[in-house]
């Protein structure tokens, strides 16, 4: 194991988070090394996307601090946080006729500056983000031509672009087909091994959760379990969390099935 893969640059102490000072989840505390990847799952409604959001600074936490790189997040300018964090969340944006590839240049703005005059490095770093996420061809289409799988792939090469230590992401399979899938979480497991990226993704796949990922953060009742896959299946957690509404929770596959 290399030393960048024990560094931790993503800490959560005591948190607490949620809306109008409304906690959905609290005392909340775990950490993720470079090379790591999270699954972050739970039932809808549980506080997935509002975890992710305080994470990346876009919401400010009920209680409790994060730590990137071993500063307080909550202390860090914008450009800074913009340097260590990239998300991608869930809702498309809306970009008109701006293409692929401008887009994907703006990962490189906390580095760039305002002016956004690209370098050698950057260009190479953005093409790199084009080729590892399948969209080189694509790179010239305006991004709101692009199905939504095309555009979910799109932001992931922004961020990728952005060259950050941590990456959030928001249901990043929701809309890509079985293969499609299989593809982007083998990329991003790729990008964590071989950049030492430490990568937090909320999924429903519960299945690709525990074959891909180092870490399973389980939302659940208000509180986080954090722990390795293997835990989570033998204590008997997942199948606590999601064995409800007429469905359970089949280890031996890693899926949801309905009762019978």
């Amino acid at each position: 194991m290399g030393q960048d893969e024990l560094t931790t640059v993503l800490r959560a102490h005591d948190l607490s988070v949620g809306y109008a000072g409304r906690p959905l989840a609290s005392a909340m505390g775990f950490e993720l090394r470079a090379g790591e990847v999270a699954a972050l799952i739970g039932l809808n409604g549980s506080g997935k996307s509002t975890l992710l959001r305080t994470l990346a600074g876009l919401l400010p936490p009920l209680a409790g601090r994060v730590e990137v790189g071993g500063a307080r997040l909550d202390s860090l300018s914008a450009q800074e946080r913009s340097r260590r964090i990239s998300a991608v969340l869930s809702a498309r944006p809306r970009l008109g006729l701006m293409q692929v590839r401008a887009l994907v240049e703006l990962g490189r703005q906390p580095w760039t500056g305002a002016g956004g005059r690209l370098k050698e490095h950057d260009r190479r770093i953005v093409e790199e983000a084009l080729e590892a996420t399948g969209m080189t061809d694509l790179q010239e289409r305006a991004f709101d031509t692009l199905s939504d799988g095309e555009a979910q792939k799109a932001m992931i090469a922004r961020a990728l672009a952005q060259d950050t230590p941590v990456m959030l992401l928001d249901e990043p399979t929701a809309h890509l087909d079985l293969v499609n899938r299989v593809a982007a979480l083998q990329m991003l497991r790729s990008i964590a091994d071989q950049r030492g990226r430490a990568i937090i993704l909320s999924l429903h796949d519960l299945s690709a959760a525990l074959d891909l990922c180092d870490r399973i953060l389980l939302l659940h009742d208000g509180t986080l379990w954090n722990g390795s896959p293997k835990e989570a299946l033998e204590r008997g957690l997942i199948a606590s969390a999601f064995e409800r509404g007429g469905m359970r929770f089949d280890p031996a596959t890693g899926a949801l099935r309905p009762l019978k």
